[in-house]
């Protein structure tokens, strides 16, 4: 993927990407692409909803407990009638897997990532 152009930081700065925790997984075979329903606790900012085209790369037991980073201020996006509420982050590798973003342990549920 090519580099997108340059935004003004103040752009940037009204994403508000949160630290959360994976409690619940659950197989979303109605989607395009493999995916999961994802719960996801955020702290203080409450649980939240998520669908993650990751199936190809994670299994559930490997999901469960484990700490991503999310946007959590975008528009609810219906996924094949399914309310994803957060965009969770990760790295697009040339094959096209998705690596999931992790902050180490330590990160506090809700911590705004700059």
């Amino acid at each position: 993927m090519e580099p997108r152009p340059p935004i003004e930081v103040s752009i940037f700065q009204q994403v508000d990407m949160r630290v959360g925790r994976i409690i619940g997984v659950e197989p979303f075979p109605e989607a395009r692409k493999p995916s999961y329903k994802l719960t996801i606790d955020f702290g203080p900012l409450g649980v939240k909803r998520s669908s993650a085209a990751i199936r190809p790369w994670y299994e559930p037991e490997d999901l469960l407990g484990r700490l991503i980073i999310a946007v959590v201020n975008l528009p609810v996006r219906r996924v094949a009638g399914f309310p994803s509420e957060v965009l969770v982050l990760g790295a697009i590798q040339p094959d096209g897997r998705v690596i999931l973003l992790q902050p180490d342990d330590a990160a506090e549920l809700g911590s705004p990532v700059a």
